[in-house]
């Protein structure tokens, strides 16, 4: 799951697809605290997946760092997780946490394109998880139509979406120009739509075309304070950093003042030290069979 989802012309997408590989540091810190502080979400999915028995082999498509990949281990004691990215730095550091965390032996990696023609062998596994993956894909329903022919008969699907970027300050905080959050976020909807047209896209539909039988849809609100974890304060900085770019041409000039200002961790209203922040976001899921 990997993921704060974010998207800007810097850092493509989350899971590695497109961008640059001198960003991966970056964009890997953003994953790392995208899995830190929703651990307890992507739990609670993990928990939920309608399973006809114990996976034994699941690829995760788009796996980032390792947020769903580590998440699956923890549940399944007995799986083997494939972690398919793009990213040779993300996968080096989901390496590196897989012989920390002692399960190198449970799991393993493969670099690769998803938007090509043909994919690697990935075996057979009974579970498939694409957190946050899926919307990256320039061709979905071929995506989707790789996986059915991936999945063993019978086997699971699951679709994690974030429904948009979280928000992390309060809407009516005087010193942080009421407001500005959204209307940073508006000022990115130009390049999102052209760069990542599938984002928030309905699956449902989508997974039935290609052949799955989707068994449940569930929408999971995620509200965690700020006072629950001190990384909120460095993820809401990482997350807001990173679209300041995109959005600074569409903003007005009190707007990116403010905006700066809270990036500036030398401010007094540093993002960092503010003490009334919280992760407000939904992931929608969808869990699909093949017959």
């Amino acid at each position: 799951m990997t993921s704060a989802h974010q998207h800007t012309p810097h850092h493509g997408d989350s899971h590695g697809h497109h961008h640059a590989e001198h960003d991966d540091a970056g964009q890997a810190e953003i994953l790392d605290l995208d899995a830190e502080v929703l651990a307890e979400h992507i739990a609670s999915i993990t928990a939920w997946l309608p399973l006809k028995g114990a996976p034994r082999h699941i690829v995760d498509l788009g796996s980032g760092t390792g947020a769903g990949t580590f998440a699956l281990l923890d549940r399944f004691p007995e799986a083997h997780v494939t972690a398919v990215d793009a990213s040779a730095g993300h996968l080096q550091l989901l390496r590196e946490k897989a012989c920390a965390r002692g399960v190198q032996d449970r799991v393993s990696t493969v670099q690769a394109d998803l938007d090509v023609d043909r994919w690697p062998d990935l075996g057979t596994p009974d579970l498939v998880w694409a957190s946050a993956s899926m919307h990256h894909m320039a061709h979905p329903d071929r995506a989707l139509a790789a996986v059915h022919e991936l999945l063993a008969p019978g086997g699971l699907f699951a679709v994690v979406e974030l429904d948009g970027f979280p928000r992390f300050l309060p809407a009516d905080a005087p010193e942080s120009r009421p407001g500005l959050e959204e209307r940073a976020h508006a000022a990115t909807d130009s390049f999102h739509a052209e760069h990542v047209p599938h984002r928030g896209a309905d699956w449902g539909p989508m997974l039935a075309a290609a052949g799955f039988t989707v068994e449940d849809e569930r929408t999971v609100t995620v509200d965690i304070e700020g006072d629950r974890s001190e990384a909120i304060g460095r993820y809401a900085y990482g997350s807001l950093r990173r679209i300041r770019d995109t959005a600074a041409p569409a903003l007005s000039p009190e707007d990116l003042t403010a905006l700066d200002e809270l990036l500036d961790a030398d401010s007094p209203h540093s993002i960092t030290r503010r003490d009334d922040l919280a992760v407000r976001t939904e992931r929608t899921v969808w869990a699909a069979r093949r017959a």
